[in-house]
């Protein structure tokens, strides 16, 4: 056999896009290469063998020419700027700012999860486009964060260029899904230009006294001789290393967002959010209204000591069931509460403490722990001695640090006085006499009991909890044993990372006095120095303190010597304002123009995932009052309507149980039978049986089904380049909308995109003819210039109707199903009138804006769809016109028909004839007369004869 040597590279699985070596096309590296003896990059094999692969790959037929179409419209969009929102524009028409999250670009790219919510902005972009608003709809990037610093430290590589490369990746998957991007106005966080702005409303917060620094406590791992992140601590150890992890004061950053907290609370009124997202803000925000108290300290004489203990409780009522106090740990009094034999005990516990997170203290289900500080206190209103204990499931940043314990009516007491046998004394009389004689605690209201002293002055006896309540508030305040409070589990913003890779915060600290001075704003931005070290100092200064020329500096009005600020800003600031910087993102003069702020604020639509519901949405609107304060901003609040997509999850997983001895038993066994294992099995070995899955061979083995958030730890993530290689882009964009209602979760599934790409691929054919014997489609379309049928119009307006509904409701899926019976309708007709198929394709433009314009093209117009008017429904031909008509023979209704409204006598006769159920009555039979009211009924009179006849 005659061979040749061919140098051939060798290219990826995943690589479609045709590239000529030597004399042939590689598609894909295709099986038989593995049979060819290799040496490097040179492969011997026959020129026969190549020959006969490059026309089998050639032959290849697709449902479209997605890729051709897709790649020509990218381009088309991209060199004529079509999304383009000009900075001029005429405002006296109406305008749509719809946006999503800004994606953090990692280095893993997107998976099929992120384009869920991107395709939805997508589509009401290009809807409010053709409807005549100006739309506002671009894409950054929140670009500064700890995975690239660590790759940084792991690899010496900086973290911009890192940051970088995955930005261009980011950005080239989004441009091959065919998105409207308004791209001119790109931003990201890690710019100088966009983070000057930053800067400056720091500089406006300080002003206002809304910084300050303050001693605030932080992981900190000894180890690593850092401060660790929240989410880089597990289980009270370091993520990296699994080294420990303490709690550990540290002079901080903090923005105080608690002077804004009623504001954020009462503007949650008006937004249109999800409930359940305006329900998390409010529980994070935790306003609650009780009083302060004041316990004296007793010393072992049982003496009042000099020093009191105040406490936070919203159930002033329940007084008189105080039977202990509870100090958190970190309490700024304990070491002055702490008796000598003691003393060791609570060191020990509170070490312990350090350790353990806000959210690991304060979970519900973990058992409690405490130490008793060896003293007492003074329950002003009984007049009792009661113990002082220390207790990790109090926070000393919440309230003042300490609680008076009432464990007959509050859980978590109850749980700790069960443990440390310490007494409790009941004082709410349950209105239900059932839930009084419960061993648990009382929680609800009732008639106070057991509470009176006339030591005290105090007798709160026979009233209800809220009248008891306002007179407790009342007798501590006319006493001095405290007053009415309103409290709030919001903290101020910790606001102050020891890291790089953030924005540098503009204040410097005088030599000697270290006093805080501000940089003048004319100073920004205040950029990072370059390092080639990111590793942690050890020693607790952040990584910025070795740029030791940077952050030396002089002031700049007194020319004093001075040190930098060496913590930078955590990744929310960047996040916090970037939806201004949009509407004006070339201003170097001010964040953001007023009259382009007037025009574009708030954001009609902002999309994103419920995991940002609380902090990301709560630090915004925190800066956005104070901007609106100081009048940089319009509008009370940010985002008019935000709406939080559900997530995609990886493709259903199959298992089936086995028993010790390796038999299968059906999942719904499992807990009677012991120790078994679970196996992977196919999908293919899999059926559906009413709600569960089931084995194909065997209907009585009942399997576990579950499917699993996409990430690279469990295998299950599904890129979408290879989707749009295989499916092309609007086949996956027209897939994530059909899966299931927005909002919800869903789980991926690839035989499910198989399914939208054929109805796209009949789509495609119902317009321009079926393909060529070789694979190929003629070009234009078979649409024709006849006027359309009633009918026809009837279809094509019914869904417009349907189609412009649901994507304002955002119900993407129904509209798709709108889309898909036009096509059925559709594919009935003899003929396709241009007047019917032209406004179906402007219909399809936001769901499949590639198959659109290149049909569009088809069709005859040389400009893009995208600013073409959407269609609007005609009434007239959205009322139903056919109507049943009841069928009488001799006076007895024997059936019904549907005819057209107006249909004339011998029409419905015709029809009635023809039907199956009816024609037994009338066939062979002499007619009489007929009775016909139109749109009322048909009466047939047969001939007596008939009668006779069919009596006989």
């Amino acid at each position: 056999m005659n061979t040749q040597h061919i140098h051939i590279q060798f290219l990826p699985q995943s690589f479609s896009l045709q590239k000529q070596c030597t004399s042939f096309t590689v598609v894909k590296r295709p099986s038989w290469f593995n049979s060819c003896s290799t040496s490097g990059a040179i492969v011997r094999c026959s020129v026969n063998e190549i020959e006969e692969q490059k026309q089998k790959q050639q032959v290849v037929k697709r449902a479209y020419p997605f890729h051709e179409i897709e790649p020509k419209w990218q381009s088309y969009w991209e060199n004529n700027r079509t999304f383009r929102t000009p900075d001029e524009i005429d405002t006296s028409k109406p305008k749509f700012y719809v946006l999503d999250m800004f994606p953090y670009p990692s280095g893993a790219g997107l998976h099929v999860g992120h384009p869920l919510g991107y395709t939805a902005t997508d589509i009401l972009a290009r809807l409010k486009r053709m409807q005549g608003y100006n739309v506002l709809h671009p894409m950054g990037w929140d670009a500064f964060g700890l995975p690239a610093e660590q790759y940084a430290i792991e690899t010496g590589t900086h973290p911009k260029i890192t940051t970088l490369r995955n930005i261009n990746r980011f950005r080239t998957q989004l441009k091959s899904l065919g998105f409207s991007y308004d791209w001119n106005r790109e931003i990201s966080t890690i710019e100088p230009a966009y983070y000057k702005w930053t800067q400056w409303i720091f500089l406006q917060l300080l002003k206002r006294g809304l910084a300050y620094q303050a001693e605030v406590p932080v992981n900190w791992c000894p180890a690593l001789g850092t401060v660790l992140a929240n989410e880089e601590v597990v289980d009270g150890v370091s993520e990296r290393g699994g080294h420990p992890v303490i709690r550990k004061p540290m002079r901080q950053w903090m923005l105080k967002i608690t002077e804004y907290a009623d504001r954020l609370l009462d503007d949650l009124d008006d937004l249109d959010w999800p409930e359940s997202v305006k329900e998390m803000q409010r529980n994070w925000i935790g306003r609650s209204e009780g009083a302060e108290m004041d316990f004296r300290v007793l010393d072992s004489d049982g003496q009042e000591r000099d020093i009191k203990i105040t406490v936070y409780t919203t159930r002033p009522d329940t007084i008189f069931g105080a039977t202990y106090l509870v100090v958190a740990p970190e309490h700024p009094l304990l070491s002055s509460l702490v008796s000598t034999t003691q003393s060791q005990n609570i060191e020990e516990y509170k070490n312990l403490a350090s350790r353990k997170s806000d959210l690991e203290r304060t979970e519900l289900q973990k058992e409690k722990t405490g130490v008793f500080s060896g003293c007492y206190a003074r329950n002003p209103a009984s007049g009792e001695a009661i113990p002082i204990w220390v207790a990790d499931y109090v926070l000393g940043s919440y309230g003042t640090g300490a609680i008076m314990a009432v464990p007959a009516h509050d859980t978590r007491d109850h749980e700790f006085a069960l443990k440390f046998d310490i007494s409790i004394h009941s004082v709410v009389m349950p209105d239900d006499e059932s839930s009084s004689q419960s061993e648990k605690a009382y929680t609800g209201e009732g008639l106070i009991v057991n509470s009176s002293n006339l030591i005290s002055g105090l007798d709160i006896n026979g009233l209800s909890c809220q009248e008891a309540t306002s007179k407790v508030i009342e007798w501590a305040e006319k006493t001095g044993n405290g007053k009415k409070k309103v409290n709030y589990k919001l903290r101020d913003w910790l606001f102050a990372r020891q890291r790089y890779w953030g924005e540098p915060i503009p204040v410097v600290f005088l030599d000697g006095t270290g006093e805080t001075v501000p940089l003048h704003e004319a100073e920004l931005p205040l950029t990072l120095p370059e390092l080639d070290d990111f590793t942690p100092t050890g020693t607790g200064e952040p990584p910025l303190s070795k740029a030791v020329s940077w952050v030396q500096t002089t002031e700049h009005s007194s020319g004093k010597p001075a040190r930098r600020e060496t913590s930078t800003m955590p990744q929310w600031a960047g996040s916090c304002w970037y939806y201004l910087r949009f509407m004006d993102p070339k201003n170097s003069k001010e964040l953001v123009d007023k009259t382009k702020e007037r025009y574009w604020s708030p954001v009609d639509v902002y999309v994103g995932g419920a995991e940002h519901a609380v902090l990301h949405l709560l630090y915004a609107r925190f800066w956005h009052k104070v901007l609106y304060d100081i009048g940089v901003v319009s509008t009370k609040e940010p985002f008019k309507c935000v709406i939080n997509q559900g997530i995609i999850l990886g493709e259903m997983q199959y298992m089936v149980c086995k028993d010790v001895d390796g038999s299968y038993i059906s999942a719904d066994s499992t807990d009677t039978l012991g120790e078994y294992e679970q196996e992977s099995i196919p999908e293919e070995k899999v059926m559906k049986s009413g709600d569960f899955f089931v084995m194909k061979d065997n209907p009585n083995i009942r399997l576990i089904a579950r499917a699993h958030k996409m990430s690279k730890s469990r295998g299950n993530v599904v890129n979408p380049d290879d989707v749009v290689t295989e499916y092309g882009a609007d086949s996956l964009r027209l897939y994530e909308m059909f899966m299931g209602p927005f909002r919800d979760s869903k789980t991926w599934n690839t035989s499910g995109i198989e399914g939208v790409h054929r109805f796209l691929g009949r789509m495609w054919r119902l317009i321009v003819g079926s393909s060529l014997p070789d694979g190929t489609f003629k070009g234009g379309t078979v649409v024709n210039d006849e006027e359309p049928t009633l009918e026809q119009l009837c279809t094509l307006h019914k869904c417009i109707a349907k189609v412009t509904e649901e994507i304002e409701g955002t119900r993407f899926n129904t509209g798709i199903s709108a889309m898909m019976e036009f096509i059925n309708a559709a594919y009935k007709w003899e003929k396709h009138p241009r007047k019917i198929i032209e406004p179906f394709i402007l219909l399809l433009a936001p769901y499949a804006p590639h198959m659109s314009e290149e049909l569009w093209f088809r069709l005859g117009h040389s400009n893009s769809l995208a600013y073409e008017s959407f269609p609007k429904a005609n009434p007239d031909y959205l009322k139903d016109s056919t109507i049943v008509l009841p069928i009488q023979i001799n006076g007895k209704t024997r059936g019904t028909i549907q005819v057209e409204e107006g249909c004339s006598e011998e029409e419905a006769f015709k029809l009635a004839s023809l039907d199956e159920k009816l024609s037994k009555f009338l066939d062979g039979k002499s007619i009489k007369k007929r009775i016909y009211v139109p749109g009322r009924i048909l009466n047939v009179i047969l001939d007596r004869q008939n009668i006779k006849a069919s009596v006989r």
